[in-house]
């Protein structure tokens, strides 16, 4: 072992830290189709709080990646907590007190949209620090091995966070308990952290990585290929540029389908807000897992190149998005939408893989940053479209995922030949 390795315990907290984050804001995102009906906020304005997080999500991730170059690393994942830990009291609290009548849907739409804007900004300041800090303390196959690792909690976090969700729903605090003891379960994290994670005086300079909006069922962050700084890409470099259209057309329809698909188990199965949040988690969870069951199992066992991973997982996820749109009943729906998450769990790291295939060892950095541009930039718009669809036809936004869909593996097909 070599002086930059890392125990047991600071793998443990490092993972915790991202854990946390994964599970507390997917566990959020299958709560607010519910937690909306029941205060009467329209369904466009639930897809519009989510907007704003990502929003900010994109434009701070940058920002703190590079400070994350810098000395201070357990800061960056102090402050990445903090922002967590406000974020969840300030929504679960607010919400809480419009369930009790204190607060009017308005008022608490507004002070909501201030909580998550809150996890937007600063709580993407921890999972770039967390992977600096792995890097700067390991080295060649060890980094690999961490690093993966520290990845997958991203994904584990997209299953636990609406599995453990409904646990969290008792009185006197309803659909806002599980925001307000994933607050607590952060303040744990965030206090073995400060207890048991030494000072930030690494040794080994590393590069903090952007990574992408936490989402159900997202795939894994980017990791790092090269140390020091790379060259810069253009986003009309013709080598990448057929893939960040792949990344950017079929984003979009993943994330459209994120969310409407909440508020059409409530209404398919004609359940009370109160009552659904149980089957929402399963359909969720059925997607997050078919969705890990693609990319770590399907992906190394079928071979296939970037090219056939995009243009077979489109035709998956196209299929799977019709079916959803029409299914009806728990099973129906939960089978349909883990159908339509295999073939987005293809097509993802078949444009991510394909991207840095193509461009030079030296700008692997570059091309890493732009992929994790291309996957946050849908859930920007994305779901206020679908929402906006689903009012007009709740299976219009499915349909009209299935055929993007659809025409991408055509487009794919076209312009980039195997």
């Amino acid at each position: 072992m070599n002086g930059f390795s890392l125990s047991r315990e600071r793998f443990s907290l490092l993972f915790a830290v991202m854990l946390v984050a994964a599970a507390g804001n997917t566990a959020m995102q299958s709560l607010m189709p519910s937690i909306g009906r029941e205060l009467g906020v329209e369904d466009l304005w639930v897809a519009v709080a989510f907007s704003l997080s990502a929003i900010l999500w994109v434009v701070a991730a940058p920002h703190w990646a590079r400070r994350a170059d810098q000395r201070g690393r357990r800061a960056l994942m102090r402050l990445g907590l903090y922002g967590f830990i406000s974020s969840m009291l300030v929504c679960g609290l607010v919400i809480a007190a419009g369930l009790a009548g204190l607060l009017g849907p308005m008022a608490v739409f507004f002070i909501f949209m201030l909580g998550r804007g809150i996890y937007g900004w600063f709580g993407s300041a921890s999972p770039p620090a967390v992977q600096a800090y792995v890097a700067a303390r390991t080295e060649g196959q060890e980094r690999t091995n961490a690093l993966s690792a520290i990845a997958s909690s991203f994904g584990l976090g997209t299953i636990i966070g609406p599995a453990i969700a409904p646990l969290f729903i008792f009185r006197p605090l309803g659909l806002s308990g599980p925001l307000i003891v994933f607050a607590l379960i952060g303040a744990a994290v965030l206090t073995a952290l400060v207890l048991r994670l030494p000072d930030d005086t690494p040794k080994n300079p590393a590069r903090g990585r952007i990574v992408d909006y936490p989402s159900i069922g997202v795939g894994r962050p980017q990791l790092d290929r090269k140390e020091g700084e790379s060259a810069r890409l253009r986003w009309l470099d013709p080598r990448i540029l057929p893939w960040s259209i792949a990344g950017i057309v079929g984003g979009h329809g993943y994330a459209a389908l994120l969310g409407v698909i909440g508020f059409l188990v409530i209404d398919r199965l004609k359940l009370p807000p109160e009552h659904a949040q149980q089957s929402i988690a399963l359909v969720l969870i059925a997607g997050a897992v078919a969705t890990l069951f693609a990319q770590w199992w399907l992906i190394p066992h079928l071979r296939m190149s970037p090219r056939a991973l995009v243009f077979w997982g489109s035709i998956v996820a196209a299929v799977g998005s019709a079916v959803t749109g029409l299914a009806d009943g728990v099973y129906g729906l939960s089978m349909s939408f883990a159908l339509a998450s295999v073939g987005f769990g293809l097509y993802r790291p078949g444009f991510t893989s394909g991207a840095s295939l193509s461009v030079d060892p030296e700008e692997q950095n570059a091309v890493a940053g732009m992929v994790a541009s291309v996957n946050g930039i849908p859930y920007i718009a994305a779901p206020v479209i679908g929402v906006a669809l689903y009012k007009l036809w709740m299976p219009l936004p499915f349909l009209v995922t299935g055929f993007v869909m659809l025409g991408l593996a055509f487009w794919i097909s076209r312009r980039l030949r195997p």
